[in-house]
């Protein structure tokens, strides 16, 4: 018995094969999962939309780096709780797809490396980046993340009802500069079209709420947080939800539609304008190159119009970090510094998903202005603004404001009283940390 054991010990080693030796990577990432389209793609060219773009990369890298194997860990949009888990359980990753508004929730527990000096050791400098990428990495002077991206709401255009509405000079669309043009554009649109102004996701989607928040208080020269705080009962937060009561009042935007319904209602050309992020460039691009489409022709997308004193949008960005493990080697660091130069050298390929470039050489180069509508979106490099980094927890804070705005908005709840909610709810979270 003890001579077939052996016997059989010595097949079975035999069939193992050789041991993998190449250095392992495990990055991980949200943006979807799309294998059986790009699973074994390495064309980046012809890659499209954030999951195929993002996927092509990672393929590419791992063949022209024989010496690494990459682990590709795909998580459900955000991830957060999968990684809080892994870190709890030293399952740790090395590079990891993280918000910008999310890095100094991890970076203020220790659960982060800063990775400066090696990305400025790999040729990525701080400098290189636009100021807002920069932004969104840099907590007390030191760089904790390599941004890939900049996103922003945006106002993605039907052009074919702005020009039935005679909103349209030339080939570009007529932008409202105050409140009181935006509802006289409204009021015209609808008299015109029979359809709302506004196309918006408002069903059980509280970011859009927050965004728009955000944003036009911040246009206002509002401060939405002070010493760390919330700071909601002002006069400038108070007009941001007057501003959108009214649309909703006066029947401006499509109503009681979820994130899906009301893609699919600008595809059909259901409202002038649709409030979504850079993310939809690519995808309502590609509509408005086929034929017998709502938006055939008929797209333009722009930022958000100045209707108040600043300039300026509210944002946030993509990058990867590093977790912290104290069992990583130097050679698992070296590969993942490896892959995120590499990545920075597609930066370009990624900037195709609709996202602003987090490299202010890929937004001054010719071949990223002469993609589609990327001219007009290029000031989002100097204009796009994060809430402050010392703001923590600003996911869960997201899913109040734009909660209790939509109380606002609705009629649930008198402004005053929503503001006060608001920032009471917000504060408590605060005041947790």
């Amino acid at each position: 018995m003890r001579f077939v054991a052996l016997i059989l010990a010595l097949l079975l080693a035999g069939c193992g094969g050789e041991r993998d030796e190449r250095t392992e990577l495990v990055v991980q990432r949200f943006f979807g999962a799309c294998e059986a389209e790009y699973g074994r793609s390495t064309d980046v060219a012809a890659a499209q939309g954030e999951c195929g773009i993002m996927t092509a990369i990672i393929n590419k890298f791992e063949a022209e780096n024989p010496d690494i194997r990459v682990v590709e860990n795909v998580v459900f949009w955000p991830g957060y709780d999968q990684l809080t888990a892994q870190l709890a359980s030293n399952d740790t990753p090395d590079l990891v797809t993280m918000h910008g508004s999310v890095i100094a929730d991890y970076q203020a527990r220790g659960l982060l490396s800063p990775i400066g000096e090696d990305l400025a050791a790999a040729g990525i400098a701080p400098d290189a980046f636009t100021d807002a990428a920069r932004a969104a990495v840099t907590i007390d002077g030191e760089i904790w993340g390599m941004p890939i991206d900049t996103w922003a709401p945006l106002w993605h255009i039907n052009t074919n009802l702005f020009r039935k509405a005679g909103l349209m000079r030339g080939d570009q669309p007529i932008l409202p500069t105050s409140p009181e043009e935006l509802f006289a554009q409204a009021e015209q649109f609808s008299a015109r079209t029979g359809k709302p102004y506004f196309v918006q996701g408002t069903a059980n989607e509280y970011a859009g709420f927050t965004r728009n928040f955000y944003t036009f208080v911040m246009q206002q020269q509002g401060d939405l947080f002070v010493g760390g705080r919330a700071n909601f009962r002002t006069p400038e937060a108070a007009e941001a939800l007057r501003l959108f009561k009214q649309i909703h009042d006066r029947d401006m935007t499509t109503k009681n539609q979820d994130y899906s319904a009301a893609v699919s209602g600008f595809l059909r050309g259901d409202g002038g304008v649709f409030l979504v992020g850079t993310w939809m460039v690519g995808d309502f691009e590609a509509e408005a190159q086929t034929t017998d489409r709502a938006l055939s022709g008929g797209y333009a997308v722009v930022p958000y119009p100045r209707l108040y004193a600043r300039d300026v949008t509210f944002a946030d960005g993509h990058g990867f970090v590093m977790p912290t493990d104290a069992d990583r080697t130097p050679k698992e660091r070296e590969a993942a510094m490896r892959f995120l130069k590499f990545f920075a050298a597609h930066e370009y390929d990624w900037s195709r998903t609709g996202h602003l470039p987090s490299l202010q050489a890929v937004i001054d180069s010719p071949e990223w202005r002469a993609l589609p509508h990327r001219g007009a979106l290029a000031t989002l490099a100097t204009n796009a603004a994060p809430l402050p980094k010392e703001v923590r927890r600003q996911f869960p804070i997201e899913t109040i404001v734009g909660q209790e705005a939509a109380a606002a908005i609705s009629g649930a709840k008198p402004i005053p009283q929503a503001l006060a909610d608001m920032e009471r709810r917000v504060n408590a979270i605060l005041d947790q940390l």
